[in-house]
């Protein structure tokens, strides 16, 4: 055997020991043996530097340090899960559903292991790249620390499709948890606080041979791509197993919501006997063409849901009442609590919401607490434990002047929270405005972060986002903890942003009750911002999807002197304030006014193709059948009760190549 051929035998024979190893926990050889192939590949790879691989299992081992994480765009949004309490919250989303799908609804139900989330892609086999959750649209590159996890496979088995990707959780096993600490506080370190958070700050060190040292296990649940030949999110599971991955056994098939409810009885008692930490179960519409019928809101998957396990409570002594001041001049108040854990975590604070919640609950400084983390993640105030109130302990009067630039504040009829009026002058929310413009999911500046925006108002050097524009290196290179290279890929980061497309630049103006959605909808039908700050409240109310509440503030918005000349000097700086060429040429108003529901499969093109080219062409796409829909595009497999209602309402059902002749 030459030594080419002795390498790959080796590599193969690791590669299965791990898999044997670390995904079915049944080892065939000791950890002696496996230390000396791999020891005899680390040798004859050294000797023939011709042979490398860069997912030879010797590279688990870490070594490579990475200074700055790139960020990538994900091909596969990674939404987030709306969450359920009660038997009440998933009956109600399982009539919603059923309303927009054909046919029975089985559900697959999962654990929801609380880690850190991840995309991993694989091209013939090979692990690809691996990506954090991030915002959602994009994350950090973090390929070279998630190699030294021994359950995440380099090289997979079995018939893979040539790409896709797979989504997972890193874990933290108690176990390992545990040792970690053990070793920290007999080094006379502090002891982490829980298995979460540590997985995710393992993920962003800069040495992975630190991160190889560390026992962090990948657990995967959701497979990606085009054409994939999978019809169900069980198979999903079983396929990932069959590729090599480590795919929890604990996943079980429902076929009614009760059954979902047995599932969710027995993990609240035995999920402390679980290796892992897991705060709830995940149910999926098992059907992926069902998955797909139903699709996504802005934020969450409508054929998902999240049921949490009852969050944990703990009682503390509220000490005293601050208020915050947002970017729109929205008040928050915020309970400074006695220090308490809860859930694995310090808890010091948590939002009192609203005037009117204070109230409600007769809240006052002083007053013991009974605290909970809503969904195990935002700590909130449920209750007082009025037993335990001290004699003259005074009623909660809420203020009525700005904390930060003393204006009165007002509060509108029909609105809970009370507001600052001074947009121009208080500084938090000239702060919290810039902090908004720059954020990813906005203009995405690379170099500046929200504190720096905090260091350049007060420091007079900014006082709105148009000032970004004119920001020199030798301006910023004085403030505090800012070096020269620092200052110029702030300078840099701004300069590129002028790149960002126009749908993103008119969601970062912060205009209120403009989120992404709204931005991207009248970017598509006003094209340019003059278009838009043309438009009048009846003009934007004739949008489909736009009421009156967002017409109001979009003109509220434009109506301001201040906001059009910082528009102008956007414009004048060069940053994007109309659709691009490129996207104009691939836009037609020859679907205008027109609603379709698309339903099956398709082959020339797939369904988010085919929505996408329904809105290129100036149409809308609706989730199910009415009096006002124009078409019904029907694939392979359409539901019959689509078809029928079709029928009964004389809705015209065109077929994949009728509707690619209509926009031709």
């Amino acid at each position: 055997m030459n030594p080419e051929q002795k390498i790959n035998a080796l590599r193969d024979e690791l590669r299965e020991h791990n898999y044997n190893y670390y995904v079915l926990d049944n080892p065939t050889i000791s950890d002696y043996e496996f230390d000396m192939k791999l020891k005899e590949l680390q040798e004859l790879e050294t000797a023939h530097p011709e042979f490398y691989d860069a997912n030879s299992p010797t590279l688990r081992v870490g070594g490579e340090v990475t200074k700055n994480f790139e960020t990538i765009p994900h091909t596969y949004r990674m939404y987030s899960l709306d969450n359920s309490y009660s038997k009440e919250d998933l009956e109600d989303w399982e009539k919603r559903i059923k309303k927009l799908v054909d046919g029975d609804i089985q559900y697959t139900c999962e654990l929801k292991y609380d880690g850190a989330s991840m995309s991993l892609t694989y091209e013939n086999g090979k692990l690809l790249r691996a990506v954090t959750r991030g915002d959602g649209f994009q994350g950090d590159n973090v390929t070279t620390n998630v190699k030294t996890i021994k359950s995440v496979p380099l090289q997979l088995k079995g018939d893979y499709p040539p790409l896709f990707e797979i989504r997972g959780e890193i874990v933290l096993p108690f176990d390992g948890f545990n040792k970690m600490n053990e070793e920290r506080v007999a080094a006379g370190e502090e002891p982490y606080r829980n298995p979460r958070n540590t997985a995710s700050g393992s993920l962003k060190l800069q040495d992975s041979s630190e991160v190889a040292k560390r026992p962090l296990e990948c657990l995967l649940y959701s497979i990606k791509g085009e054409r994939l030949g999978i019809t169900t999110q069980f198979e999903n599971l079983e396929k990932a197993r069959a590729w090599g991955f480590k795919v929890p056994n604990e996943a079980k098939l429902a076929n009614s919501i009760d059954e979902v409810l047995e599932y969710v009885a027995y993990w609240d008692v035995h999920r402390h006997d679980l290796p892992y930490e897991t705060d709830g179960v995940v149910i999926k519409v098992n059907n992926l063409q069902q998955q797909e019928e139903l699709g996504h809101t802005s934020k969450a998957p409508r054929w998902a849901m999240a049921y949490k396990f009852k969050a944990e409570q703990a009682s503390t002594v509220l000490n005293e009442i601050t208020y915050q001041v947002g970017r729109t001049g929205a008040i928050t108040p915020v309970a400074n609590l006695e220090p308490v854990e809860l859930a694995g975590t310090i808890v010091k604070r948590a939002s009192l919401h609203n005037a009117d919640q204070i109230a409600k609950l007769d809240i006052r400084e002083g007053d013991t607490v009974y605290v909970e983390k809503g969904g195990e993640i935002i700590p909130k105030i449920m209750g007082v434990d009025l037993s335990r109130r001290k004699e003259g302990i005074v009623p909660t009067q809420y203020i009525t002047h700005c904390p930060e630039c003393h204006t009165q504040l007002i509060r509108k009829e029909g609105e809970a929270q009370h507001y600052c009026p001074n947009v121009s002058g208080c500084p938090p929310q000239i702060a919290g405005r810039i902090q908004h413009y720059i954020s990813r999911k906005a203009m995405d500046i690379e170099g500046l972060g929200g504190e720096t925006v905090v260091l350049l108002v007060e420091n007079q050097l900014i006082e709105n986002y148009a000032d970004l524009y004119e920001l020199t290196a030798d301006q910023v290179i004085p403030l505090e903890r800012m070096a020269e290279k620092s200052a110029e890929n702030l300078v840099q980061g701004i300069e590129a942003s002028k790149q960002i497309p126009f749908e993103r630049v008119l969601f970062a103006l912060g205009i209120r009750y403009v989120g992404e959605t709204v931005a991207k909808k009248l970017a598509r039908h006003y094209k340019t911002i003059d278009a838009l700050m043309a438009a009048s409240e009846e003009d934007l109310v004739a949008i489909d999807e736009i009421g009156d509440r967002i017409a109001e503030s979009v003109v509220s918005f434009f109506d301001s002197e201040e906001n059009r000349a910082l528009v102008n000097r956007l414009k004048a700086h060069g940053v994007q304030l109309q659709i691009s060429e490129e996207v104009l040429a691939n836009q037609t108003d020859t679907l205008q006014g027109k609603t379709f529901v698309v339903s099956g499969v398709f082959a020339k093109v797939s369904r988010n193709e085919l929505k996408k080219l329904i809105e290129d062409n100036g149409g809308k796409v609706s989730g199910s059948i009415s009096g006002k829909t124009s078409f019904v595009v029907a694939g392979e497999n359409m539901g019959p009760s689509k078809r029928t209602k079709a029928e009964s309402l004389g809705v015209p059902i065109i077929s994949e190549d009728d509707f690619l002749t209509m926009i031709a």
